[in-house]
């Protein structure tokens, strides 16, 4: 699945770029809005983000011709605000047809949440099953354990977030040394009462890892997908219990 990032600064789109990746999408960038306008039709994206910080002036510009062939529930437009994006700015973003606004930053986890919930919102069926992250909670029992391949010692810690594609994690301990591209083949996931064994590799390390699934073992990505599609169910249950 598709999205285009309309944005030209590069540390902004390496954050959006480290969050979305795991999640299965295939980002492509451009720097200047013309030349997103031109290529839209060969690209063909399921939604589009765009900063306004870098584009003050053609943000607007580009939603509109967006609109003119793509409606709001066929390709979301998700524009980032910079520090200077006023109440006028947000009503006239609603007013021609943008699905959300988030602050360009990202610092508030509740901030790229909303980016996946807009996305999951409005894609097909089959690709918001494949994209959807799934925060550890009460109902979601979650465990992610692996052996350094630096060193082979266990590292454990806390899922933050589980797709069907990748997870990120953060470590227990200290210090542990990963790189990007560095495969994990020791892995154990827990899934509720599943203990699966993916083979991984790390998209982003740092305080957060997110690591994508290579492979797993005979049947254990459809028992991956199975407790993920129950959720629901869990929270429902969860809630009548009490």
């Amino acid at each position: 699945m598709k999205l285009m990032l309309v944005m030209a600064d590069d540390d902004s789109c390496a954050v959006v770029s480290r969050f979305l990746k795991p999640l299965g999408f295939e980002l492509i960038r451009y720097r200047h809005v013309l030349k997103a306008m031109d290529n839209i039709d060969e690209i063909d994206p399921a939604g589009i983000i765009i900063s306004s910080k870098d584009f003050p002036r053609h943000w607007k510009t580009m939603v509109q011709f967006v609109r003119t062939e793509r409606p709001l529930e066929s390709c979301p437009v998700i524009l980032l605000k910079g520090t200077g994006f006023d109440e006028e700015d947000a009503a006239k973003a609603v007013h021609i047809g943008v699905n959300a606004l988030v602050t360009e930053t990202l610092s508030d986890p509740g901030e790229t949440e909303k980016i996946q919930n807009i996305l999951a919102l409005y894609v097909s069926v089959e690709d918001k099953r494949k994209s959807r992250r799934y925060r550890s909670s009460r109902v979601n029992r979650f465990g992610f354990i692996f052996n350094n391949p630096a060193d082979e010692k266990l590292v454990t810690g806390k899922v933050v977030t589980l797709s069907e594609s990748g997870l990120s994690f953060v470590p227990d301990q200290s210090g542990v040394v990963l790189k990007a591209n560095d495969e994990i083949p020791d892995c154990s996931l827990r899934a509720g009462d599943h203990i699966l064994a993916p083979r991984c590799i790390v998209h982003s390390a740092g305080e957060t890892i997110s690591m994508e699934f290579v492979s797993f073992p005979e049947n254990e990505k459809a028992l991956l997908e199975a407790y993920l599609e129950e959720e629901s169910a869990r929270k429902l249950k969860a809630a009548v219990a009490g």
